[in-house]
């Protein structure tokens, strides 16, 4: 199946656990070596052919957005990338980010990619997705710690083939005791647009907030969602040791820096 040429990157959020950098700078566009997050997220979803990326902002921070994807010579590999922004004026959860953007989306399919998480190199997740689908909404997911299930949205498990499985039911950040597997969402995803339906008629949940993961569980309930299990982590730059981890895997995999940043890392070990 050929994937949806339109994207959605929840971008809101204040950034509490990056504190004091987002102070003033949006987390979303704190540099990873040499770009901000939302271009490395818009750079993977042009990768998987979307042409159209919808990002959904706090207020005073679409401008922001858009200039850097706007303003000057056009970024390399995103000459024709349509850049759409959403605001979300009051937080109300990661469904409730997804559910702003309904009107600009449409009745499209379209990927969901969350901005705290950049995909290792050469380990794009979006085209696994897009192939798995037999009509209805696909998760990305991963083997997560016990230490992680109260730290992410869990899968209830169908019959598995591969990596490839049907997904029954969803549970928020369930914890150890009430974990239904250790397969977490981990902020990848395909939707059809039924997930916006679900998620206008969502009562708050976990926090207080409308979350994905309830919109996700019901779809799930129907027979509609799918779940591809990968093997590669996702870079968590919401944390700054995550951030500081995924400066040096990035650097390492781009060719004018990895010299240097290997003969670096070596002077490191050798001074231990």
């Amino acid at each position: 199946m050929t994937g949806p040429e339109l994207a959605l990157v929840p971008a809101a959020g204040l950034g509490t656990r990056m504190r004091p950098a987002t102070r003033v700078v949006p987390k979303a566009l704190l540099p990873v070596v040499d770009r901000p997050a939302v271009q490395h997220v818009a750079e993977e979803a042009v990768r998987a052919g979307v042409t159209e990326v919808i990002f959904v902002v706090d207020l005073g921070v679409g401008s922001l957005i858009r200039d850097h994807f706007t303003v000057g010579e056009p970024l390399p590999g995103l000459e024709n990338l349509k850049v759409r922004i959403v605001v979300q004026e009051e937080p109300g959860g990661l469904g409730h980010a997804v559910l702003t953007a309904r009107e600009s989306i449409g009745d499209r399919s379209f990927f969901c990619l969350l901005s705290d998480n950049i995909v290792r190199p050469g380990a794009d997740v979006l085209p696994s997705l897009a192939a798995a689908s037999d009509g209805g909404s696909v998760v990305a997911l991963r083997e997560v710690g016990e230490h992680m299930l109260d730290r992410y949205g869990v899968a209830i498990p169908g019959e598995r083939r591969g990596s490839e499985l049907e997904v029954l039911g969803a549970v928020e950040k369930p914890g150890i005791e009430n974990a239904p597997s250790n397969l977490g969402l981990v902020g990848r995803y395909l939707f059809t647009p039924e997930i916006l339906e679900a998620l206008a008629n969502l009562e708050p949940g976990y926090g207080g907030e409308i979350q994905l993961t309830d919109a996700i569980d019901f779809v799930a309930r129907r027979g509609r969602c799918r779940g591809v299990v990968g093997d590669s982590d996702l870079l968590d730059i919401g944390i700054p040791l995550g951030l500081l981890e995924a400066a040096v895997v990035l650097g390492l995999s781009r060719t004018e820096f990895r010299d240097g940043l290997t003969e670096f890392l070596r002077s490191l070990e050798e001074l231990r």
